[in-house]
Parts: structure tokens; C-alpha cells; sequence
């Protein structure tokens, strides 16, 4: 029998690569050469999966989103209205090591997307990413004023856009001082927060 490779497995595995070269030495010293020897593969395997640097880049970043994406979709909506938000909310948040990789590598990737000019590249994942936070932001209000659970008269979009700027407040606060903002501190601050949007029972 012929071995079966799961190349996208094998993928994931380099983009993780680069995530632990980019988080221990920046994003400058992520070539195709330092990338292999952190996975422990040649060079030549590195560029069979990602032929150009930019590709391996772009699909390390494209990851990040992925992961998020997919913790999200798996979760079961079950509490109160404020905590099934909060559950939704908290994956996009680096409340754990996983996370905190993640958001530690996305703020790499943001950094370098905004010294790209143009509108492609990384700076095009950098916009979807955005956007997407946005639209969970205003999925999650459009469906708490859809049941009811949200006081008479906010504007949805208006609220939705200051939840998006809280979450990226407490995320880059969270990162950068992260025993002043603690997890437990985090989810106080956006419960506080869901709970003043809430229509009193």
C-alpha cells in the first residue's frame, strides 16, 4: 500500500512553523530557510507545498481566520442570551495560549500588511479578517434585537460597531499586558458591556 500524505495537513503544519518563527524572532526572519529548519523539513519540501514566500504567507494568515471561523461554527448555543454571546465573542479574543498565538501572529501580519502598498497581498487578508469581526458583531446584536433581548430603540449598527472596537481594544490589551487585563478581566469587561445592551427582565 502506498503511503497516503495528508497534504493539508502537512500545510498546516509549515503555516504553524512560521507562526513560531514569526512569534520568536518577527515576521522579518520568516524565509523559506528558517521556516524549514523550525519544522524540521528541508527547504525543497517547504517550497513543494508554498513555491513563493508570499503564498506561504498569505495562507499562515488565512489560517489564523480559519481556526477562528471554525471554533465559532462549532459552538453550541446554549445560556442565556448574554452568555451565548460571550461564547461567540471570546474565540476571537486571546484568552488562552492557542489564542494568544494566534493573535500574536495576526498582529505580525498586520503590521507588515500595512506597510504593503496596494490593495492585495496580506492587506487584503487583513480586510476580510476585519470584516468578518464586523459582521459577527452585527450578527450577534441583529439576533438579540430579533429576539428581543436587546433595550428598545438602540442603533443595532451603531452598537455593533462599538462592541467591534471593544473586542480589538481588549484583545491588543489582553496581548500586551495580560496580568493587568486577564481573561477573567476580559470576559467582565464585554459581559459588563453585553449586559447594559440588554433589556431588563
Amino acid at each position: 500500500m502506498p503511503k497516503i500524505v495528508d497534504h493539508a495537513a502537512r500545510r498546516e503544519k509549515i503555516a504553524e512553523a512560521l507562526w513560531r518563527v514569526v512569534r520568536r524572532d518577527g515576521i522579518r526572519a520568516a524565509s523559506v530557510r528558517t521556516i524549514a529548519a523550525e519544522a524540521g523539513w528541508s527547504a525543497g519540501a517547504v517550497r513543494y507545498y508554498f513555491p513563493d514566500q508570499d503564498g506561504l504567507l498569505s495562507f499562515a494568515m488565512d489560517l489564523v481566520s480559519r481556526r477562528v471561523t471554525e471554533r465559532v461554527a462549532a459552538i453550541q448555543p446554549k445560556g442565556s442570551a448574554t452568555t451565548i454571546a460571550l461564547r461567540y465573542l471570546e474565540e476571537a479574543l486571546p484568552l488562552d495560549a492557542e489564542r494568544r498565538a494566534e493573535f500574536d501572529v495576526w498582529m505580525a501580519f498586520m503590521a507588515q500588511a500595512q506597510a504593503e502598498s496596494g490593495a492585495g497581498g496580506l492587506r487584503a487578508h487583513v480586510d476580510t479578517v476585519h470584516d468578518g469581526l464586523r459582521h459577527l458583531c452585527e450578527s450577534l446584536l441583529n439576533a438579540l434585537a430579533a429576539d428581543g433581548a436587546l433595550q428598545d430603540g438602540l442603533d443595532v449598527r451603531r452598537e455593533a460597531e462599538r462592541l467591534h472596537a471593544l473586542i480589538d481594544g481588549l484583545a491588543l490589551h489582553a496581548a500586551i499586558q495580560p496580568d493587568r487585563t486577564s481573561a477573567a478581566r476580559v470576559r467582565q469587561l464585554l459581559r459588563h458591556h453585553l449586559e447594559t445592551l440588554m433589556a431588563r427582565q
